[in-house]
């Protein structure tokens, strides 16, 4: 049974959430700040956080720039903003997805889903040693570590998954909705932020030139394609 912790100062909205969830044979704890909720998450219990934005003591932001700096598991960020500098900060930070209020406790039963299930399946993509190598990108997926030009990089789960992706389905176009799919694991919902700040993000840590990306190259009207080798 995997174990949520959900950080969320309304008592209405965890309810809701909690309850949801428990549906689903979840076990669920929550935290009301985000001192709590943080204190909470890093004592490894959990499977998946579930951390508002708008926390009092600590704001969601903070919690998940903190907990990245010990454990990978899966944030999907809950917030009241529409504003997508928000949500590029909270991804930025090291979120692997997020979902906006009001939303439907069916659609957030599915992304906790699906953000658990891949997960899972990167996690066991790391017990099977091997190296995809692309010119300068070396991914060594038993160990999650990525190399280019011979040095170590650190890359967020998404990033790494986006990566390994991309590599082994090289100068193939896909549009953001299908990344999103099959990074993410389920429908995109008309949503495409996701999907661009992971990629620039990405772009940042593996090109030499981000801003004229030699590997991750945009197909203006079509997607993203890994290509541009030598």
């Amino acid at each position: 049974m995997s174990k949520i912790l959900i950080v969320e100062d309304d008592a209405d909205i965890a309810a809701i959430e909690r309850d949801y969830l428990e549906i689903d044979r979840f076990e669920v704890e929550i935290a009301a700040d985000g001192m709590t909720g943080l204190e909470r998450a890093l004592s490894g219990e959990f499977d998946l956080i579930l951390l508002d934005l708008m926390l009092p003591g600590m704001d969601g932001f903070a919690v998940c720039r903190k907990v990245r700096e010990t454990l990978d598991i899966p944030i999907l960020m809950v917030t009241a903003r529409r504003e997508d500098i928000d949500k590029i900060r909270g991804l930025g930070l090291g979120a692997d997805d997020y979902i906006e209020k009001p939303f439907s406790p069916g659609v957030l039963v599915a992304r906790v889903k699906a953000n658990l299930a891949q997960y899972a399946r990167l996690t066991h993509s790391r017990r099977a040693p091997a190296i995809v190598s692309i010119d300068t990108i070396a991914v060594h997926t038993d160990t999650h570590r990525v190399y280019v030009d011979g040095k170590e990089i650190e890359l967020k789960n998404k990033e790494y998954e986006l990566l390994l992706f991309f590599m082994l389905n090289v100068d193939i176009v896909f549009d953001r909705e299908t990344l999103y799919e099959k990074i993410w694991g389920m429908d995109a919902m008309g949503d495409n932020a996701t999907v661009a700040v992971h990629i620039n993000r990405l772009r940042e840590k593996i090109e030499k030139d981000p801003a004229r990306p030699r590997y991750i190259q945009t197909v203006w009207g079509a997607g993203y394609r890994f290509g541009g080798i030598a």
